[in-house]
């Protein structure tokens, strides 16, 4: 079928086609009613360049190169229009397109209905062709612009916990940018990996995110941290519920108000985990043991508490050593309770005593004095922290 004459009176009206097009979709289509996110001169030139593409299809036995429609999926992604919504503007600028060749058919007699209508399938199987490309191009540009956006963030959540942002203005920027309230209280999280470049807090954004709790989060290839804003009363309660639904031992610092002190809430979330004891899944947060975050801060001092206090002891074969300090482990968990430590650990209380006797012939320290107590304790954070000192777990 001979279309030339109707292309070519159609290609001479081409910036009127493209501007009636663009209002028909700036009226038909509700997210392109914005000026401020699609210029209307914008979407003008996309309507104008797409149906000089659908025309020039008349001119060849091959279908043009679809650069135009691409270029309308990109635009469109980089505008932050829904996938969903550029097509359905693209079918409406098809549409009126059609509908003006076939109007403008009427008018050449050597046209007839019967080919207009054989026409119409070649038409919109074009369209089809067109609108994969308008989505190719879309999806793409939108996973770049999301691998741009997560790098961008990362490297901010990163500024933040290395202390390279500091002044008000700078801070506030990347607070807003990351999600985050400009004032605190906020706290740091510090989660364990299994393995390098492993997530150990798979999902912790989104969960947080629905609690009503704004977080920013940046992975390490042993550890996974983040900063969470606490903006209400129960917040700090919500985030640990959802921390501990994670799995994973996890270390919290303390709350503090601005992002300013984000590099210190690290190192005291770190050294939470540090403490947090053994092996399994648990969350520690800093103010909970706050002797133990403070031998954990020093490992140098630390390992000479252990010289000091536990020598003796520590000689002893590992059975032994092993039963005495577990022992005193469970002692100070029942809060100086011999009847309550030998429930936990399935002996006789009396049991129990002769082992705190036995350790303090060894250390020397009664455990009627409050300062050899408070000796005792800090060592038997230090070496079990240094973890060498049982040869396995506490046990009876």
């Amino acid at each position: 079928m001979d279309l030339s004459g109707v292309v070519s009176a159609l290609h001479e009206r081409l910036p009127e086609l493209g501007e009636r097009m663009a209002q028909r979709i700036r009226a038909d289509v509700e997210a392109y009613q914005d000026e401020s996110l699609i210029p209307f001169e914008s979407l003008r030139r996309s309507c104008t360049a797409n149906a000089d593409l659908v025309l020039s299809h008349f001119h060849s036995a091959d279908a043009p190169e679809p650069s135009p429609a691409r270029e309308t999926g990109r635009i469109r992604a980089e505008q932050g229009m829904p996938l969903a919504d550029t097509l359905h503007a693209y079918r409406i600028g098809f549409e009126l397109l059609w509908s003006e060749i076939v109007e403008e058919a009427r008018t050449h007699p050597e046209v007839t209905d019967a080919q207009l209508v054989s026409q119409s399938a070649e038409i919109w199987a074009l369209f089809g062709r067109y609108a994969e490309a308008v989505a190719a191009a879309h999806r793409e540009t939108s996973a770049e612009l999301t691998l741009q956006r997560e790098a961008r963030r990362s490297a901010l959540v990163e500024a933040l916990f290395t202390g390279v942002l500091s002044d008000r203005t700078t801070l506030w920027e990347a607070a807003r940018e990351l999600g985050l309230p400009e004032h605190g209280p906020y706290a740091v999280a510090v989660a364990v990996a299994g393995a390098p470049g492993e997530e150990p807090l798979a999902g912790i954004e989104a969960a947080l995110r629905q609690a009503q709790l704004p977080s920013a989060w940046r992975l390490l290839p042993d550890q996974q941290i983040g900063v969470i804003a606490l903006a209400t009363p129960t917040s700090e309660h919500t985030c640990l519920r959802t921390l501990r639904h994670t799995r994973a031992r996890v270390g919290v610092s303390p709350t503090f108000p601005s992002l300013r002190d984000t590099p210190r809430a690290l190192r005291f979330a770190r050294l939470a985990l540090a403490g947090l004891p053994g092996t399994q899944p648990g969350v520690a947060r800093f103010d909970d043991n706050l002797l133990a975050m403070v031998v954990a801060a020093a490992p140098t001092e630390a390992a000479h508490l252990t010289e000091v206090v536990f020598r003796p002891l520590l000689d002893l074969p590992a059975a032994e050593r092993a039963r005495l300090l577990a022992t005193l482990e469970h002692w100070f968990t029942a809060a100086g309770s011999a009847a309550d430590a030998a429930r936990t650990l399935f002996v006789h209380p009396n049991t129990v005593r002769y082992r705190l006797r036995r350790i303090e012939e060894l250390t020397g320290r009664p455990l009627s004095d409050p300062r050899a107590v408070a000796d005792l304790r800090a060592a038997l954070l230090a070496v079990r922290d240094s973890g060498v000192e049982q040869g396995g777990p506490l046990r009876a």
